[in-house]
């Protein structure tokens, strides 16, 4: 049985906005997860607004973005939470919830990335993701966009 971790029911989005153009990356694994730490589930399915479920008690993104500026060894403020980004999929062992977190840096951080085999992509390199990870992206670019 797996040990139970925050990221059990929780996950992350990692992007890069930035300051001067509309340049907008998102962070892929060497697995092609855009997810934090961890993929989704095979069967994953983002859920509509009016099928979130509203926990009363929940993870606060912070505790998240700390877990991976530890297993990472980052600045404590390279990561920021992106408020109001909070969407729910539906998967075989429950729900989970996926946060987004932006580089706060002026360049693009592709070496950083590249020491943890990850990349940074366009939301066009990123086509043929699983539906609930293309669900995601789109959510999380209007969120980047209108913000």
């Amino acid at each position: 049985m797996a040990a139970l971790t925050p990221f059990n029911k929780y996950r992350l989005l990692l992007y890069y906005k930035g300051n001067i153009s509309a340049l907008t990356l998102f962070a892929q694994q060497a697995s092609g997860s855009i997810c934090f730490p961890d993929a989704l589930p095979a069967l994953s399915v983002a859920l509509e607004e009016n099928e979130m479920a509203h926990n009363k008690v929940s993870m606060h993104p912070a505790a998240l973005v700390n877990t991976i500026n530890t297993a990472w060894h980052l600045n404590k403020d390279l990561l920021s939470v992106e408020s109001g980004f909070s969407e729910q999929i539906d998967a075989p062992g429950g729900i989970i919830t996926v946060y987004m977190a932006r580089f706060n840096v002026l360049d693009p951080p592709h070496k950083l990335l590249a020491n943890q085999h990850c990349q940074l992509k366009t939301l066009p390199e990123l086509r043929g993701r699983p539906p609930a990870e293309m669900e995601l992206l789109r959510r999380a670019y209007v969120k980047v966009m209108e913000g």
